[in-house]
């Protein structure tokens, strides 16, 4: 119960900070997150918790570049994975890593995920 508790905090917090990105990438963002925390539901213990930490590290990078981002005009996005943070996902995390890029590189173009993405549950 406390681990739900901190998962429904954490997800609305996360959502918080997607309502500051531009509308395309908001959206995006949003329905990125509740896939992920849907797919994470029926997850045990181990699984739930490394979840959760992974999530809380993306939060506070997403806290610290949204203040970076009050101090200059131009926005950044994301961060930069680690080779050895990479070589911990297992392919099918790699393969929406890939989805999410192609996404949002796609110049001048609404960003959207297709309902029938090979990596939906």
């Amino acid at each position: 119960a406390a681990m739900a508790g901190g998962a429904r905090r954490l997800y609305r917090r996360i959502l918080q900070l997607h309502r500051a990105l531009p509308p395309a990438l908001r959206d995006l963002g949003d329905r990125y997150v509740k896939e992920e925390f849907r797919r994470h539901r029926a997850a045990g213990p181990a699984e739930a918790q490394r979840f959760l930490r992974e999530w809380e590290a993306t939060l506070i990078q997403q806290q610290i570049n949204e203040d970076k981002q009050n101090l200059r005009e131009k926005a950044v996005y994301g961060i930069q994975l680690t080779e050895e943070k990479l070589n911990d996902f297992r392919d099918e995390q790699i393969g929406q890593l890939k989805e999410l890029m192609d996404e949002t590189t796609k110049p001048n173009k609404k960003m959207t995920i297709s309902k029938d993405s090979k990596y939906k549950t």
